[in-house]
């Protein structure tokens, strides 16, 4: 439950409540609630990628890189968090990783809808890229 003055009560709170501003698309808020609930529960991988998420959408991609290294740390290479490395690639314009990602991440789950979406969101992105003439 939540306090009015000091907010979620265990660490679990605080990654739900990270997870539910993420989903309305309140990123800083739920940067700050997946924050607090890596300080609170440093083991809990679901704060870190929570984390290197909400870092993604604030455009901070070095934070999201140190966080994605460190949910590794705890759980290894996950098919969620290559999916999720992929889709900060592709936010960062770096669309050659962002397809390793994926392609990673697709080779573990091909019936994923997630993953096959964001390969075909990658695939229609890139047809629009303006590549200067060979010379």
């Amino acid at each position: 439950m939540t306090s009015s003055t000091t907010g979620p009560t265990s660490p679990c709170a605080w990654g739900s409540m990270g997870i539910e501003h993420f989903n309305r698309g309140n990123f800083g808020i739920a940067e700050r609630y997946f924050r607090d609930a890596t300080e609170k529960a440093p083991k809990d991988p679901t704060a870190w990628i929570g984390l290197a998420a909400a870092y993604d959408r604030i455009a901070r991609f070095d934070l999201a890189d140190r966080a994605y290294v460190h949910a590794i740390s705890l759980v290894g290479e996950t098919t969620e968090i290559l999916n999720n490395q992929g889709y900060s690639y592709m936010l960062r314009g770096d669309l050659v990783n962002a397809r390793k990602k994926f392609l990673k991440a697709y080779e573990r789950e091909p019936y994923n809808p997630t993953i096959a979406n964001n390969l075909q969101l990658l695939n229609s992105s890139s047809r629009f890229i303006q590549r200067a003439p060979a010379q």
